[in-house]
């Protein structure tokens, strides 16, 4: 009799496991939707992306809460703000000892796995599998770390090599039990070094420049104090590989047919061509504007074929029937807007970013969901999603039922804040709320300005309206959802600064 209860105690936790779905969150890094054909992008080819959200939902107001690479993986895990998860700037250590949702999901019979960019600083629990990039990561022949925490050089390119991985680990998981997978991209990351393979493929196309690329940052004195501008900050040798140093510790990794590919690319088309110009003044910040979006774009080939690669594996093995698939970023990222690269900022460039979703037979194919939702609340939603309660401590909450009913009431709002200052861009740091229609902001320490935009008549965040009286009754409304928010998610420094503030 004992041996039929066990016998039928391990065929009822087959029968609840089969039921519960995969799920595998492919995490890219400052890849934009401005570079994504499924968000409207016409310079951009992204058809395996796509696939993703037209089989299930895209979110077109998805927003971060703090605009930056290790902070937003952290808010991943925990579904926590930085302040709350102590992750505020990058290059520090994540704290391990808190809870992170994966560990909800091996108690309640999942697998778990990271594999890739990763970018805590440590390695958190919650994982039976973990093979990452330390810190950023190398482009080529990359180094990986282990569950042991060894670090393995391996030959290839850095997206073929996280696809290769991820797969072998779904080949040898226990097929008995659901699994929960992150497969972290470098891609997109400056410097942009695209595969071997995508060199050039942008050529022959000329980019539009944005309406704003020549900003003149007129009522922000924040936008005004950055270093991120296309002019003065990207390198010409490091970033756009113009006269390169292939001597350098990135090119030292490179195989000699690789380190030629590069050179023969580089050096005799694009150097080569660069300096034939002899360009000046406006010719030459809008020569580096094309160089940088044949790159930036030619890096994000590369990974979106590996997606397909890992969509097709699953379409092949038959895991696509019961796995939910999430494509989404760390934040957006400037392609010349404002005449940037990089993120940071509150404005919608950087603030919103991917995600799609699609889930068969629970998530309807071409769903479009517009409600303001923020990365706070990803981990509570995948949580939802397994059938699992909210990790305690979690800030943010689930939006699966926006996903199954895009109709569905939701309050709209969205709360930030950014802190790395000085260091590397000069970006202030700042808090504020990302409604539905606007966006308020305000900046501190090195700067003491509040900004408004209406998104809605503004979306390139072009017109500070704080100040004008005629809004002076939204302002006061909306600073008032601010403070409420504060006080909500335990900022006191923000409400400290806030309280300080003239009445």
């Amino acid at each position: 009799m004992k041996n039929l209860l066990t016998i039928g105690l391990v065929i009822s936790n087959l029968i609840a496991f089969s039921q519960k779905p995969n799920i595998i969150f492919i995490f890219s890094d400052d890849h934009t939707s401005q570079a994504i054909s499924a968000y409207g992008s016409k310079i951009a080819k992204t058809p395996n992306i796509d696939r993703i959200a037209k089989a299930g939902a895209i979110l077109h107001n998805n927003v971060v809460s703090n605009s930056i690479c290790g902070p937003s993986r952290a808010t991943l895990l925990t579904g926590k703000f930085s302040h709350m998860n102590g992750y505020k700037v990058n290059e520090k250590v994540f704290n391990i000892d808190q809870a992170v949702f994966p560990e909800a999901l091996q108690k309640n019979g999942y697998q778990t796995a990271w594999v890739g960019k990763m970018h805590l600083g440590g390695l958190p629990h919650g994982f039976d599998f973990l093979n990452v990039l330390p810190g950023q990561g190398h482009y080529y022949n990359p180094d990986f770390i282990n569950q042991k925490n060894e670090k393995i050089q391996y030959e290839g390119y850095v997206s073929d090599l996280i696809t290769k991985f991820s797969k072998e680990w779904l080949e040898q998981r226990d097929k008995s039990k659901p699994f929960f997978m992150v497969v972290g991209h470098k891609a997109t990351h400056r410097e942009w070094f695209p595969d071997v393979q995508d060199l050039g493929s942008y050529d022959d196309v000329n980019f539009p420049l944005p309406a704003n690329f020549y900003d003149s940052y007129d009522g922000r004195p924040a936008a005004r104090d950055q270093d991120m501008t296309v002019d003065k900050t990207m390198v010409l040798a490091s970033d756009l590989k113009v006269n390169a140093n292939y001597n350098s510790p990135a090119f030292k990794r490179f195989t000699p047919a690789q380190k030629t590919a590069y050179y023969d690319y580089y050096q005799n088309k694009v150097t080569k061509d660069f300096e034939s110009k002899q360009l000046t003044g406006k010719a030459l910040v809008e020569w580096k504007f094309q160089r940088y979006m044949r790159d930036y774009l030619s890096t994000a080939r590369s990974l979106d074929r590996n997606i397909g690669e890992l969509l097709d594996y699953l379409d092949q093995t038959g895991l696509a029937k019961n796995t939910v698939v999430i494509y989404a970023s760390d934040q957006g990222f400037y392609l010349g807007e404002h005449g940037w690269f990089d993120k940071r900022f509150i404005y919608e460039e950087s603030l919103k970013t991917p995600f799609l979703i699609k889930y068969p037979g629970t998530i309807k194919a071409g769903t479009q969901v517009r409600q303001v939702v923020s990365n706070v609340d990803w981990a509570p939603t995948l949580l939802d999603i397994a059938g699992v309660e909210p990790t305690t401590g979690m800030q943010g909450k689930s939006f699966f039922s926006l996903l199954k009913n895009p109709k569905k009431s939701w309050d709209n709002n969205a709360y930030y804040h950014y802190y790395e200052y000085p260091q590397p861009h000069r970006v202030a740091p700042h808090f504020g709320l990302r409604t539905e229609q606007f966006t308020l902001a305000k900046f501190y320490g090195p700067q003491d300005s509040w900004e408004l935009y209406d998104i809605k008549k503004d979306p390139q965040n072009m017109k500070n309206l704080y100040g004008d009286k005629a809004y002076a009754a939204i302002i006061q409304n909306l600073k008032a959802t601010l403070k409420e928010k504060m006080i909500e998610h335990q900022d006191t420094e923000a409400l400290e600064l806030l309280e300080k503030e003239p009445k």
